[in-house]
């Protein structure tokens, strides 16, 4: 008896996993457009941004995030270099693809601190002092607490 029972749940729980028109959606990783858009929101609330403050905003926030995107492209592909590098005992590969990554460091802070100046620029005496308030606690990155530079998540 209880080895019927449970070969009627294996049964039942494997054909709930099979049901014909039930798919499950490969989780999609947010566009710039997205990111952007996400972070103006968060901002225009915690700063009260004008319409063009907003616009400014997305375009500013647009480019350093197409900008990191090719970036990161770049870096992976010198890491996978460096692994191969490292993997050959190829110093002069090592350090090629060492100073490869430097570089693109180098370009990834230059684009974030551009964007940020850019957009600090463009904030009232009043909205800076609140923004500040914000970097200093950790709450400015683009995802807030837990996203992509907020705090328990990952930096640019």
């Amino acid at each position: 008896m209880i080895r019927s029972t449970l070969s009627t749940i294996v049964l039942m729980a494997a054909a709930s996993l099979s049901v014909p028109g039930q798919t499950t959606a490969t989780p999609t990783m947010p566009t710039v457009a997205d990111l952007v858009a996400q972070r103006v929101a968060r901002l225009t609330k915690l700063l009260t941004l004008t319409s063009a403050q907003q616009t400014d905003a997305t375009m500013l926030f647009t480019t350093e995030l197409t900008a990191l995107a090719t970036i990161d492209t770049a870096r992976q592909t010198a890491y996978t270099a460096l692994q191969t590098a490292i993997k050959a005992n190829d110093t002069a590969g090592i350090a090629t693809e060492a100073t490869q990554l430097g570089s693109l460091t180098t370009q990834a802070v230059t684009a974030t601190a551009t964007a940020d100046a850019a957009f600090y620029a463009t904030l009232t005496s009043a909205q800076q002092t609140i923004y500040n308030e914000l970097k200093s606690s950790g709450l400015d990155g683009p995802g807030g607490p837990g996203g992509p530079g907020g705090p328990g998540g990952p930096h640019h």
